[in-house]
């Protein structure tokens, strides 16, 4: 499947821009939006974010002055579909759906070939709806609205495990105590529900990258001990942290940890990190709820959960358009290179995210000047344009190179950051 934006009229007149894969495009006057219009004042500096993920595409108006436009009406945020007009001032770009094969990326011949529309059954319910296709005969895994809420909120069961309690859901599905029945041992058993109808090859490139991430081991990182399909659910199971996720100990502690507390939790994240990143692997989703905490204090054991599954989870399809379905929240964490361009992101954007979750977790706040309710849109406006809040500022009492390590990590620009997690670890332990 390939999107292209095919621009009608304005300074990129003629121009196509293809996507065959997960990608976000950024339109607005800023130099660093993918459609650069610096001279075109209709525009905001960051106008509009467009994600795409073959065959959905999805608009967002980050909050622009003069809106922007889908098919002559202002909107705030839409799905896109085959023959949609975008516009802003002079700029019209036209929304192309092919089902031309990803090999093949000629962008002038490609809106004459569109997707077979397909009918998809819930494999729960039954239910039938619409789902867009590469070709006719295009298999596909499918649970409706409904019946994944109900997947999250009842499990089933998996075979070789005997499930005892749900611990936790999310986006991607929910999270269960089991007790391995061969073994005995506790586990933790996750179910993946696609939030859309999945290819077959999709499902496929998905538990190859599964398979690849299980072989990260390393004792801050959560161990992958089995995975598999079961009636059409994806399910990993990995070790069972006894204890709680970071978030959690510091509501227990009335919404901030200590320092030391913090200064370990973190520095084990990032020997994590650097394990990872030295062998190619990028978290992307780091946040408080992603570091399980066992032990008790000053002893902490952290461990990193969910290791490239944000990734392979997005990019197998599983999630549909991730800014549809995010909070504002969860976007908060990400520097403004990852929201710019998903596919290229290196170690220095697992490096904000922790830098984030340090300060989360050493004020009760988030380093960006926003409110509680604060849209998705506000939330990468902010990132993209606001300057951080210095930690020293919110948090006083902590020390100053503390602070400063914290304030570096969180700089816009990656190159200014610390450039690897063992040079963070490092000051970190120094500053401790």
């Amino acid at each position: 499947m390939q999107i292209n934006l095919r621009v009608l009229a304005g300074p990129y007149k003629d121009r196509v821009f293809v996507f065959n894969q997960h990608d976000t495009f950024l339109i607005g006057r800023t130099n660093d939006a993918h459609l650069c219009l610096p001279d075109d004042r209709f525009f905001s500096r960051h106008h509009c974010l467009i994600e795409i993920q073959p065959p959905q595409c999805f608009l967002r108006d980050l909050g622009s002055t003069n809106g922007t436009f889908v098919n002559g009406r202002r909107v705030a945020e839409t799905f896109l579909k085959h023959g949609d007009q975008i516009q802003g001032g002079e700029t019209i770009l036209l929304v192309e759906v092919s089902s031309r094969a990803p090999a093949d990326t000629d962008p002038i011949a490609s809106h004459n070939s569109q997707p077979a529309v397909v009918m998809v059954e819930c494999m729960k319910c039954g239910r039938r709806e619409e789902a867009q296709a590469s070709a006719p005969d295009e298999r596909f895994t499918f649970l409706c609205e409904e019946c994944r809420e109900e997947q999250k909120r009842t499990p089933q069961p998996v075979p070789g495990y005997l499930m005892i309690k749900v611990l936790g859901q999310g986006g991607m599905g929910c999270v269960m105590l089991a007790r391995d029945q061969k073994t005995g041992k506790p586990v933790a058993v996750k179910t993946l529900l696609p939030e859309c109808a999945v290819s077959e090859k999709a499902m496929r490139r998905f538990r190859r990258e599964i398979d690849v991430a299980a072989a990260l081991k390393h004792p801050n990182i959560v161990a992958f001990l089995d995975h598999g399909t079961h009636n059409g659910v994806v399910y990993l199971v990995t070790e069972f942290v006894a204890g709680s996720d970071s978030a959690q100990l510091a509501d227990a502690h009335g919404g901030q940890l200590p320092c030391r507390e913090t200064v370990s939790i973190i520095s084990q994240a990032l020997d994590a990190l650097s394990y990872a990143h030295s062998r190619g692997y990028i978290h992307r989703d780091i946040k408080d709820q992603n570091i399980l905490v066992t032990g008790s204090a000053p002893n902490f054991i952290a461990k990193l959960t969910d290791f490239g599954l944000a990734k392979s989870f997005v990019q197998s399809g599983m999630s549909g358009v991730t800014m549809a379905g995010e909070s504002a929240g969860t976007i908060s964490y990400m520097p403004p290179e990852q929201i710019r361009n998903f596919r290229d992101v290196r170690p220095q954007s697992d490096i904000y995210a922790v830098g984030m979750t340090a300060y989360s977790l050493l004020t009760g706040e988030l380093a960006l000047n926003l409110e509680r309710k604060s849209s998705i849109a506000e939330t990468i406006k902010a990132i993209f344009e606001q300057p951080t809040v210095p930690l020293r500022q919110r948090a006083p009492h902590l020390p100053a190179t503390l602070c400063e390590i914290v304030d570096r990590a969180l700089l816009k620009d990656p190159a200014q950051r610390w450039q690897s997690a063992a040079a963070m670890r490092t000051a970190l332990m120094h500053a401790a």
